[in-house]
């Protein structure tokens, strides 16, 4: 692990800020203040520090600050300086023009493309959004997985994008024609390359969290038994070849043609697999689980991926952000959070309502309070 800690945090017309400014010294960070008060928005200036669209998945101009009266955000900009190594670097993102379609991304001043930032900052994330994770559909489970594979392996996300690309065109050509059998068979074969390398990507992934989640044992959150459901998924964990996948793939959505034509969506590959989680201990899945142990057992995996990237050689340590989790937590939970996230190390930046929140974290963490007046460090 190459410990890695913000150490300045700048914004400039972002969201409800039109300045802001952090000094940090790389302790956990907790952030508490009345709803509405701009924490949230403080993760997520964090989150645009990778590549993608940030811990909401908001757009570029919907970042931007926008007063009453104003049609679009403005153009806006995140800044940090990141400690790794002993070494600090400069890193800095946005967009140079309200509405600009692309974020300028530099490092060191100079302006590179924004799958650098993966080489500099990881992160990973738990929200509020993602409290229902077990309740809502197979698609947010997907993409919670795919942001904890895109954590271990920043090159997911390009495969993933360039699969749903090539999804949406291949179903705007099946459904509004030209039915052109090679253009299709072009599409399909680009579908198939990504998808088998999504799904080894997935299986590496759960493969890897599961065991980090064995080996941690018994632990204040509960043990979650994990699966992937999908066909393409299961081929890559039982040892086909990524040859094989893609062939069988590329087979599959070739005769599948007239079927997804008819259903208005493709209706095989890497896009209809599912996450399953058993809680161990009462062997029921997630979904018929309390809201709390739905919540801890979310907490678990996000800690266990946390703790499996916080022991690769030669990249930079994770970043925690966790939006309004504390609360959700009883007491003793709570401390376990607290002393996990001391012992791996990590900076983790938390956001709750009320300061005693985070009484445990007293003398080992930065505390900010977060109103609408501005911020105040809390010594």
């Amino acid at each position: 692990m190459t410990a890695c800690a913000l150490t300045r945090l700048t914004l400039t017309d972002f969201r409800s800020y039109a300045t802001a400014e952090l000094a940090l010294d790389g302790r956990p960070v907790w952030l508490a203040g009345p709803n509405g008060a701009g924490k949230t928005n403080l993760l997520e200036a964090v989150s645009f520090l990778i590549p993608g669209r940030g811990l909401r998945g908001s757009g570029l101009a919907e970042v931007g600050r926008r007063m009453p009266g104003e049609a679009a955000g403005r153009a806006w900009a995140v800044a940090v300086t990141v400690r790794a190594a002993d070494e600090e670097t400069r890193l800095g993102t946005g967009v140079e023009t309200a509405g600009a379609a692309r974020r300028a991304v530099r490092v060191e001043g100079e302006p590179v493309a924004p799958g650098r930032l993966s080489e500099h900052t990881r992160q990973v994330w738990l929200t509020p959004a993602q409290d229902r994770l077990f309740l809502e559909g197979a698609a947010d489970r997907r993409r919670f997985f795919d942001r904890l594979v895109f954590a271990a392996e920043p090159i997911h996300a390009a495969h993933v994008q360039a699969y749903e690309k090539a999804l949406r065109e291949r179903m705007r050509l099946l459904t509004d024609g030209p039915n052109d059998a090679a253009w299709l068979d072009a599409l399909e074969a680009r579908l198939a390359e990504a998808g088998a390398l999504m799904a080894y990507a997935r299986a590496r992934t759960l493969t890897a969290l599961s065991t980090e989640i064995d080996t941690r044992g018994e632990r204040p959150f509960p043990q979650a038994r994990l699966s992937l459901t999908g066909e393409w998924e299961l081929m890559a964990a039982e040892g086909f070849t990524l040859a094989d996948i893609e062939a069988k793939l590329a087979r599959t959505l070739a005769a599948a043609r007239d079927r997804d034509a008819s259903a208005g969506r493709a209706l095989s590959g890497p896009h209809r697999g599912d996450l399953s989680v058993i809680h161990v201990e009462k062997d029921r899945a997630a979904a018929e689980c309390s809201t709390g142990e739905q919540k801890a057992l979310i907490l678990n995996l996000v800690l266990a991926q946390a703790a499996r990237l916080a022991r690769v050689a030669d990249a930079p340590a994770p970043i925690l952000l966790l939006d309004e989790v504390a609360a959700h937590l009883d007491a003793h939970r709570r401390a376990a959070l607290f002393d996990e996230i001391e012992a791996m190390g990590l900076q983790a930046f938390l956001t709750g309502t009320d300061e005693m929140l985070f009484d445990g974290l007293a003398g080992r963490s930065q505390g900010f309070r977060v109103e609408p007046s501005g911020l105040t460090w809390v010594g």
